[in-house]
């Protein structure tokens, strides 16, 4: 389900621990021990990547992998944890992340990263995220 609030995207996604997926292919985990989660994220092409809140990480058992800075709207910048892998789905698609984890946030932000890995836009008209209609089977990425 998309919902629009004052001109923002929000888009359910589902959001799984990517290794737990790796456990499952290499038969040490069965498929109903997949730590997963359906959100509702902020879409934003504006912004880089996954973004999470604590809860997230913490639902999921995602491992840090490194920190970053990043550069907030206001033009300052602040450290954040990273975490992953993760894997983000919406409707027939599936990508592979890491996140930051934003503390003190509630929300899950959608960025340009995912939504390439995705294929997937916004559609203005309507002010919801769909599967890019000219693939609308599998997602499809430029090389070059």
């Amino acid at each position: 389900m998309e919902e629009t609030s004052m001109g923002l995207v929000y888009a359910d996604i589902e959001l799984v621990r990517g290794g737990d997926l790796v456990l499952v292919q290499e038969g040490y985990r069965s498929e109903d021990q997949i730590r997963r989660c359906t959100v509702s994220a902020m879409v934003d092409s504006g912004a880089t990547m996954l973004a999470i809140p604590e809860f997230v990480k913490k639902q999921l058992d995602l491992r840090k992998v490194s920190d970053i800075e990043a550069e907030l709207a206001d033009g300052s910048s602040v450290a954040f944890e990273v975490v992953g892998p993760i894997e983000v789905r919406f409707q027939n698609r599936r990508t592979s992340v890491e996140a930051l984890v934003v503390p003190n946030s509630t929300k899950v932000l959608l960025g340009a990263i995912p939504m390439e890995g995705l294929d997937v836009l916004i559609d203005p008209k309507r002010e919801r995220l769909i599967v890019n209609p000219e693939s609308p089977d599998v997602a499809r990425m430029l090389l070059m």
